[in-house]
């Protein structure tokens, strides 16, 4: 049976001290606050909508939002992010991807003042990411897969340890990757077109499954002393609920460690959001 990495107790860590920051900030007249951008009504968007939301209020910052139909021209989602680029009360903005097709990912993201982009979407925070230097903000999601493998203590055992990463997307893919050999790790980036793919991630140390693709981690990908991280957020129509990329009812039984979907990798992403927008909002106070 393996250890579960619940997030509780990684964020029990972390939110006592954000909700000291915030209690200080608002003595000072500042309520760290943050933008939601969202665009159509996917499931997984506005799961994450509400818990960074529940998040908020929880911990003490401000939110607020805006949601435009899944057919919103380019020009308005432009207006909103410059709005609350504009707009002083407003710290950090998360704008809710991927985005449809029809508009522009590239443009649109990097239309965020890099002071505000909490969720690190923009090439300036990713040029932080992948040089290995603090240059705005990691993404969020990556940055929890990384605080829970260092909160329970599975770092390298010897230098060069491999990880597997499935996944290559911009949010969470290669940015985690980047983490990863920041941390010693010899890292696999995996994808739909590797070759013998379980054949691959099955000699990881550590696998995280990043890709998008209900349980497409199944017990072939996996080894005995493997830990593995659930990064996937996949509606699930029969359960109505959140299931991870990891098939863990097969899974868990064989691996070291496993983080559950929901209750993993997600819980401590909103908390490190709000972080981001506490620590936005500090930066701001000083300039």
């Amino acid at each position: 049976m393996a250890k579960i990495l619940h997030g509780a107790p990684v964020i029990e860590a972390m939110n006592q001290n954000t909700k000291n920051q915030i209690a200080e900030l608002k003595a000072k007249g500042v309520k760290p606050t943050l933008a939601i951008v969202r665009v159509g009504e996917r499931a997984e968007d506005m799961y994450y909508e509400h818990n960074a939301e529940k998040r908020c209020d929880e911990l003490g910052a401000g939110h607020t939002k805006i949601v435009f139909p899944s057919d919103v021209t380019e020009e308005e989602v432009e207006a909103a992010i410059i709005r609350f680029n504009e707009d002083e009360s407003v710290h950090g903005i998360l704008l809710l991807r991927p985005l449809p097709k029809h508009l522009n990912d590239d443009k649109l993201r990097n239309l965020i003042s890099p002071i505000k982009d909490v969720d690190g979407c923009t090439d300036v925070s990713l040029s932080g990411v992948f040089a290995g230097e603090k240059r705005g903000f990691p993404p969020c999601t990556p940055h929890a897969a990384m605080r829970i493998l260092n909160f329970y203590g599975y770092t390298p055992v010897t230098n060069g340890e491999q990880a597997s990463v499935i996944g290559r997307s911009l949010v969470i893919g290669r940015p985690v990757s980047m983490m990863l050999l920041k941390d010693d790790f010899t890292v696999n980036i995996c994808h739909s077109k590797t070759a013998n793919l379980s054949d691959v991630t099955k000699r990881a140390a550590v696998l995280i499954a990043a890709a998008g693709q209900r349980h497409l981690v199944t017990e072939d990908f996996v080894n005995e002393d493997q830990v593995v991280i659930d990064v996937g957020v996949n509606w699930d129509e029969e359960k109505q609920g959140i299931t991870g990329d990891v098939d863990f009812k097969n899974v868990e039984p064989i691996v070291k460690a496993i983080t559950p979907v929901p209750g993993g990798v997600g819980t401590v992403t909103t908390s490190i959001l709000v972080r981001h927008v506490v620590e936005a909002a500090e930066r701001a106070l000083k300039e």
